[in-house]
């Protein structure tokens, strides 16, 4: 169904709910490049949502590669399934649970991208640390000012390098009577690091 190979699905494209988050198109586009994927990877996307991180994901690894989405919500994680489905990706796992218990069941990664955890983002990124290999990316998104001072807390106390951080603003077109005007989005962080 998608043909290109860049990140960035426009986001009209997923299958969507109110109740159900998802990332946005540009704020993806980012995250990915931050994981540094390549086909055959293995990634954990924990907190799932509506899966256009999965999805994205699971393209740039290529059928040699697997993707695992995780998220407490039974509405996202059949959420996530359909938009995998409506993509035609099969190299994926989904998982149904909380993932402070849930991590330790999951296989070592080469990349894992953090998002939509609730309160417990700082939690979730001390237990993916031993699930992320040597040399493996870790990729975060926080809204939250105090999400991201506990994360930057956390990520510089644990075994990561190259620590980079950037904060994404966007905004959107929006056509009106009169002509196009230009609608802001709520900034995103994105915290990505490297495992020494």
């Amino acid at each position: 169904m998608w043909k290109s190979k860049t990140p960035g699905i426009p986001d009209e494209e997923f299958e969507r709910t109110e109740s159900v988050p998802i990332t946005k198109e540009e704020i993806r586009a980012i995250q990915i490049s931050k994981g540094r994927l390549s086909a055959g990877q293995t990634v954990l996307d924990i907190g799932c949502g509506s899966g256009s991180v999965t999805v994205e994901a699971a393209i740039q690894v290529e059928e040699s590669g697997k993707v695992i989405g995780v998220d407490i919500d039974p509405n996202a994680i059949e959420l996530t399934k359909k938009n995998l489905e409506k993509f035609g990706i099969s190299n994926y796992t989904l998982v149904e649970g909380n993932a402070k218990e849930k991590i330790s069941e999951l296989p070592q990664a080469d990349t894992i991208f953090i998002g939509g955890t609730g309160g417990d983002t700082k939690d979730i990124v001390e237990l993916c640390q031993d699930k992320v290999q040597s040399g493996g990316r870790i990729v975060i998104g926080v809204i939250l000012i105090e999400t991201l001072y506990s994360v930057l807390q956390t990520i510089e106390k644990l075994n990561f390098e190259s620590i980079d951080i950037t904060q994404i603003t966007i905004g959107k077109s929006r056509k009106t009577k009169t002509g196009t005007m230009m609608l802001a989005r709520n900034p995103v962080t994105v915290i990505s690091a490297t495992k020494k």
